[in-house]
């Protein structure tokens, strides 16, 4: 299996733990939901959904709303195909969640990584974050060494996209700073969460099972899949 075919596949077992869905939802919310498949068709799509399905972590269900039937009826096409996932399916990506390795660190696949991170558990996310960080700086350091190599042959112009390069990664990482920081303050927060009392509210604030972000109005994240970054 290929990373890409490996991430395509992520994201949909993720997308179809929501809910089921057919083959253009799930293509709408690729594009849309996930930015890195903007580009992919569905030449690409239904051969993962195949696969999936011949694995046993997808059924396919008919359509069943009622206009659909009288749609494919006159029209003499098929329903549109509803795809599930099965219990083998959400075992499968609960345990694709849990990892944690360089791969999860790569633009691409972090980026699919980073669009689950709520139904991921707190330490995955810290260490998948940490790994992020940590491969950002090397690559940063890189471009520094790279750049003062060859400062004085280059021209403007390529000296400028070198800068605009680094100022990305450099701005990414500082992002990565905010995330990281504010999961270890979720962290410390329900760690003195069990050793007093709280009341029902803060005991649920504590739980450090959801999304710790950090909140700056008018802020942005960059994109972990900017060309910038790679």
């Amino acid at each position: 299996m290929s990373r890409r075919s490996g991430i395509l596949e992520f994201a949909v077992l993720g997308l179809l733990r929501e809910a089921p869905m057919h083959g253009y939802e799930l293509r709408k919310r690729l594009n849309t939901s996930l930015g890195i498949f903007r580009a992919f068709s569905y030449g690409t799509l239904y051969p993962c959904l195949k696969t999936l399905v011949a694995n046993g972590w997808l059924i396919e269900e008919p359509g069943s709303a009622p206009e659909d039937a009288l749609a494919a009826s006159l029209s003499g096409r098929r329903a549109k195909i509803v795809y599930r996932l099965t219990a083998e399916g959400k075992e499968h990506f609960e345990e694709l969640l849990s990892h944690t390795g360089p791969d999860s660190w790569e633009d691409e696949h972090f980026a699919a990584r980073f669009a689950f991170f709520g139904q991921t558990e707190r330490e995955v996310r810290m260490r998948v974050l940490e790994g992020r960080r940590s491969r950002l700086e090397e690559r940063l350091e890189k471009m520094r060494a790279s750049l003062a190599r060859t400062r004085e042959r280059l021209d403007d112009y390529t000296l400028e996209l070198q800068r605009h390069g680094m100022e990305s990664v450099e701005r990414e990482v500082r992002w990565l700073n905010e995330l990281i920081e504010s999961e270890r303050a979720g962290r410390d927060q329900r760690r003195s969460g069990s050793e007093s009392p709280a009341g029902p509210a803060e005991q649920h604030n504590t739980s450090g099972e959801t999304g710790g972000l950090p909140r700056h109005g008018g802020s942005t994240r960059p994109d972990p899949s900017d060309d910038t970054t790679k």
